[in-house]
């Protein structure tokens, strides 16, 4: 599997939503929601029609006006999203369950190409479609704090007081490859444990 370009922004702006109604900002026009992720304000407004369209987010006409999560992030799951943006998860139409089609082998049930692929497929599906746009953003939202970073949508200045951190510079490939340690199981499995405490709340 591999998301298209449509599918990256598409997730990007549900999950910006999703932290959006946690910090209880009732609509984000969309002009803010390409400004906060870099994404071209064009296709991100063919992105909301879209999700519009299908139920999951709502609209406020006005100048002060904008887009919310309408359905339940709890209710949303990430597969059905991807699925949504992308259509399958399976790497080839024979192994895909909700977007099937026949290949041109001449015995696809002793396939090991088509076996290997199905436990592939079997594995993006047991995480996409067990995790919720809830799950997500509470992760993302426990990163964020711990990393003591200001939180879209909130106007909240870092812990210590001092207001968003300035941009840092663009990191190096090197930098930039992913860390397995950081990825959303794993920070996952940090809050279930309570590993990941956020910065003491001083109120």
């Amino acid at each position: 599997m591999k998301l298209s370009k449509r599918g990256e922004y598409g997730l990007r702006t549900l999950i910006k939503l999703g932290i959006a109604r946690e910090v209880q900002r009732e609509v984000v026009p969309a002009s803010e929601l390409a400004e906060v992720e870099h994404l071209p304000l064009k296709f991100i407004e063919q992105i909301l029609a879209d999700l519009r369209q299908e139920g999951i987010v709502g609209t406020r006409r006005g100048k002060f006006g904008g887009y919310f999560l309408l359905k339940d992030p709890t209710l949303i799951r990430m597969g059905d999203m991807v699925r949504l943006f992308d259509g399958m998860l399976a790497p080839i139409p024979c192994a895909s369950e909700c977007f099937y089609q026949p290949c041109n082998c001449d015995d696809e049930q002793h396939c090991g190409l088509r076996m290997i692929m199905l436990d592939v497929r079997n594995a993006i599906s047991n995480i996409l479609d067990r995790y919720t746009l809830a799950d997500v953003v509470e992760v993302t939202l426990r990163k964020m704090r711990r990393d003591q970073l200001p939180i879209p949508f909130s106007g909240e200045r870092t812990p210590t007081g001092h207001g968003p951190k300035r941009p840092q510079p663009r990191a190096t490939d090197a930098q930039r490859k992913p860390n397995p340690e950081e990825g959303f199981l794993a920070l996952l499995r940090e809050t279930e444990s309570g590993g990941a405490q956020g910065p003491p709340d001083d109120r």
